[in-house]
Order: C-alpha cells, then structure tokens, then sequence
C-alpha cells in the first residue's frame, strides 16, 4: 500500500473525486463486474492501478494524471477531424492541451503550486518521454491496460489481424522494459496471446 500524501493527502483526493465527478458524465457507459459504469472513470482506476504496480513511490503529479490523463474526453470526438493519420494526429494533439488544460483548471481550485500542475501537464501531454520518468511509467501503463482490458474488443472491431499485429508492434516499441516485463505476464485469450506473439516475432 502506498502511503499517505502528508497533510496534502486531503488535496489530493479532493481534485481526484473532482476528475471522477467530471468524468462520470461520459455518456459511454461499460460493464465493470456486471455494474455500468462510466467508462472514462473505469479506464482512470485501471491506469492508477498500473502505475502503483510500475512504480512503488510514484510522484503525486504521476498518480494525479492517472485519473485526468482522458479527463472529458467525450467533449472533443474523433469526427471533429479529418479522416486519415493526419487527421488523427491533430486530435490526439487537441485532446492533450485540453486534459491538460481542464486539469490545470480543477487542480489550481485546490490550491496545488504551478510545479505540480506543470508535472501533471508533461505527462498528460507526454512531453519528454524519453527524459521523464513519469511520462514513461504513465506510456507503461496505458499500453498495459489495453493489452489487458481492451485488446480483445479491438481485435473483434478490426478483424485485420495485420492492422492488429502492426498497433501491437507500435505499443511494443512505446514501452520501456519494465512495461514489457509485466506485459508478457497478462494472462492474454488464446487469439490475442497468438498476435502478440507474432509482433513481437516481427511477422
């Protein structure tokens, strides 16, 4: 278990019941052991799951951006853009700046410092991936709960199991060795054991 914040721990659960309160208005709505549940705020639990087990003494700013790392993301859809990689570069561009700038708002009405919100910031946005640990760990952590949450919906979704193998090629390469580690541990269905195993085969 991980310890207490010190006397900011009342702070911290605060702004995360705030993310909580924000994200449960996301219309979607998804099964979480038989109860419906607001599927922005189920993702949230099992990203702050993740980066506990990746990291024992995680920085606040790294446990904060586990519940707003998808904070109303409802609010700006993939329609908004155009079709196409480019398309969908920018919108994953806009989604950041607004997790990011909706985070810097709740946190700020709490009275958290600027370091803080800046740190929250860089891993929302995964800025520095490479020389921040938090945005790493943060990139481990995602990738970890779709393989073990998601990927079987995506493989049903998109029946190319090319398509499949190449976006699991590409989480592959975000994750650092850590995050491997404790990929290759999920207990993945038949299917999806086999088309991770053959990215990582390079098939």
């Amino acid at each position: 278990m991980l310890e207490p914040i010190s006397v900011a721990d009342d702070r911290f659960q605060r702004v995360v019941a705030a993310f909580d309160a924000l994200n449960d208005e996301d219309p979607v709505r998804e099964n979480d052991a038989g109860i419906a549940r607001s599927r922005l705020v189920v993702q949230a639990e099992r990203l702050a799951r993740w980066v506990e087990r990746l990291d024992p003494a995680p920085s606040e700013a790294l446990r904060l951006a586990a519940h707003c790392q998808h904070l109303e993301r409802w609010k700006i859809p993939r329609t908004d853009f155009p079709e196409g990689r480019v398309g969908y570069l920018r919108w994953r561009t806009r989604l950041g700046q607004f997790h990011a700038t909706r985070a810097a708002e709740v946190m700020r009405q709490e009275g958290y410092d600027e370091d803080v919100i800046s740190g929250v910031d860089a891993i929302v946005r995964k800025q520095g991936i490479t020389q921040n640990a938090d945005v790493q760990t943060m990139e481990d952590a995602l990738c970890l709960v779709f393989l073990e949450h998601e990927l079987d919906a995506f493989i049903e979704k998109y029946p190319d199991e090319g398509k499949a193998v190449d976006v699991l090629r590409k989480s592959w390469g975000k994750m650092s060795a850590r995050g491997r580690d404790a990929a290759l541990g999920l207990p993945l269905t038949g299917r999806a054991k086999a088309l991770v195993g053959r990215a990582l085969a390079g098939d």
